[in-house]
């Protein structure tokens, strides 16, 4: 028998047809000797009916015996459900299929946990379901997930070629160039001690394909970094890499939001409103603390400094006097804040280094805090006005270096949302998507440990052209043509307008990064040389390909949208990887491995 309809086709007009449908047993019920089983594929799912009065017998007797996730083919009747049987909760809920011909193509076992009740299946332990990814790609709900992604990768490429670009695909065996994160290495058979590199991002062969007159370019990349996974991290990854020549960052800007708008129509038919808004690095720290700001809820943060600079508090006038500043934000209404969140907040404070969090607590018309004390007339005035402090709110302060204080707020104003949803006082809507541009990044930051400057993007990021004179005099004044694309406090992807003039880029590796000629050469002499031959101007993006669509998903984790992740540790726990290989494999490779021995 072969299937004429996928198990979420058939509807009413259908009532009367002969049909063969093919897929999953998702579920079955015993009603007094009739067997109904609710039969699923990866469009959806239909019911049977097994009625020893309109079916052979042995056949009822066959279905009640089936397991779930036993694979059938049933052919039969379609028929309108009585009313008080439908099921509005699925699109074929108006009809079921009368049994006649059965073929049981595969009976299922035991599972080793349920998979037709939503509920049930996400508190299943999420190891024990990756142990058994191919039942767990099963649900209902990670299939959708997987359609998904298949469609927004569709629309993508399509908007793509309608925009006139070539989709090249790059290598994924390169060298090492271990500037940035942990990268994982190949070992080569024909050249004994040497290694590949799997690709972070193909951002140099993009940059070399601008040389080489492609022009616009883009892919679906894979990449890879050896780095401590989370949420929303795997070793390996999927972005939409894009670069094209002779463009300024408002052409990047206005592509990505066609882009998006065209991938948010197509994922939940929603309009997004462009353009987006374009908010200097410096502003967003300022308001949010981070640089990926959730600006679906206000709770900014206020500066204070003027206002503190000759306070009696000594903490805060100190800290200003040594080029510090005051901030603070209103939590409103978490005045009702436990003693064990209070703790959680100040342990955040000192993890950068502060000494503790002053507060305020606003109750009973009285402002409550060992430190109010100090403050004067004019100081309380100033925060009633910035703070719009009410009944019921906390106030929270952070007197630091610029940077600390702002990550430290940013931190605890997340937090204290969070709270204040659980609690009902706060609102953040999940069907908005706020999307905006962060722009004027710092071009480098000092890496104090290692008392050298180091790229806060990567080494390739243009300057901004009047900010050229100060690289190697005031490096920290320079702000570089970098940018990220955030939404709903998710960083979708970021990009800049890259280095094209061999002696700009090679002074950035030498006289700002401290790279030797040498490792210059070794690691990007290619590059350089490249550069000499008629490099265009050019610029370029990548959006994290997972985490656009676990945001579209209403995911917490990436790894409920890729169909073979790895856990936390890297591991694959369905296949068992990585594991140990053959001594002749090692052999053929040249690699002695020496796996220190653990203590008993």
């Amino acid at each position: 028998m072969k299937r004429t309809h996928h198990c979420n086709e058939l509807r009413l007009e259908h009532a009367g047809q002969e049909v063969t449908l093919s897929g999953w047993v998702h579920s079955r019920r015993d009603l007094g000797g009739v067997i109904f089983i609710d039969v699923r594929d990866r469009e959806g799912r239909t019911q049977l009916v097994f009625d020893p009065q309109e079916t052979d017998v042995a056949l009822v007797e066959a279905a009640g015996k089936l397991h779930s996730e036993s694979v059938i083919t049933v052919s039969g009747k379609v028929r309108q459900r009585p009313d008080e049987t439908e099921n509005s909760k699925i699109p074929t809920g108006q009809v079921e299929v009368v049994a006649a011909v059965m073929d049981v193509n595969n009976h299922a076992e035991v599972l080793p946990f349920q998979i037709d009740d939503p509920e049930t299946a996400a508190k299943v332990n999420e190891e024990l379901r990756l142990q058994y990814r191919y039942l767990d790609l099963r649900r209902p709900e990670i299939m959708r997930n997987m359609q998904l992604r298949s469609r927004v990768a569709t629309a993508t490429r399509v908007f793509m070629e309608e925009e006139g670009f070539l989709e090249v695909e790059t290598p994924t065996l390169f060298k090492s160039t271990p500037e940035g994160a942990r990268e994982f290495l190949v070992p080569s058979r024909v050249s004994p001690g040497e290694f590949y590199a799997l690709p972070q991002s193909p951002q140099q062969f993009k940059q070399i394909l601008m040389c080489s007159g492609v022009d616009k370019y883009f892919q679906l990349a894979r990449c890879y970094r050896d780095e401590d996974l989370r949420a929303d991290r795997q070793p390996e990854f999927t972005q939409v890499d894009i670069e094209m020549s002779f463009i300024d960052r408002e052409d990047i800007y206005a592509l990505i939001e066609g882009l998006l708008k065209r991938v948010w129509k197509v994922a939940l038919d929603y309009d997004v409103s462009t353009p987006f808004p374009r908010i200097p690095y410096q502003e967003v720290m300022n308001r949010w603390g981070i640089d990926k700001p959730d600006t679906r809820f206000g709770m900014e943060i206020v500066d204070l400094t003027e206002d503190f600079g000759s306070s009696e508090f000594k903490v805060f006038s100190s800290v200003i006097g040594n080029g510090g500043v005051i901030k603070a934000l209103n939590a409103k209404g978490y005045a009702c804040v436990t003693q064990g969140q209070m703790e959680a907040m100040t342990e955040t404070a000192r993890s950068f280094g502060a000494k503790g969090l002053a507060y305020i607590k606003v109750e009973n018309g009285e402002w409550k805090s060992p430190i109010v004390k100090f403050f004067s007339e004019a100081e309380k005035a100033a925060l009633q006005e910035k703070l719009e402090i009410e009944e019921g709110d906390l106030i929270l302060f952070a007197a630091d270096e610029w940077l600390n204080a702002c990550e430290i707020l940013g931190k605890i104003r997340l937090y204290a949302a969070g709270k204040l949803v659980a609690l009902g006082k706060l609102e953040i809507p999940t069907d908005q998507f706020n999307f905006l541009w962060v722009v004027d990044f710092p071009l480098l930051a000092f890496d104090k440990e290692m008392n050298r400057w180091y790229s806060s993007h990567h080494p390739f990021t243009s300057p901004v052209a009047e900010d050229v004179p100060n690289l190697t005099d005031d490096p920290k004044s320079v702000r570089g043509q970098h940018y990220d694309i955030v939404v709903n406090g998710v960083e979708l992807g970021g990009g800049s307008i890259r280095i094209h003039q061999p002696d700009v880029q090679k002074k950035v590796f030498e006289d700002v990064l401290q790279l030797s000629p040498e490792i210059t050469q070794a690691r990007f002499g290619y590059m350089l040389e490249a550069f000499k031959f008629g490099c265009p101007p050019h610029g370029g993006i990548a959006l994290g390909f997972d985490r656009l669509i676990a945001l579209l998903c209403g995911a917490d984790s990436i790894r409920d949208v890729v169909a073979f992740p790895k856990t936390a540790k890297g591991s694959c726990l369905m296949t068992e990887s990585p594991a140990a290989v053959e001594p002749r494999q090692l052999r053929d490779l040249h690699i002695d491995v020496k796996v220190a021995k653990k203590a008993e």
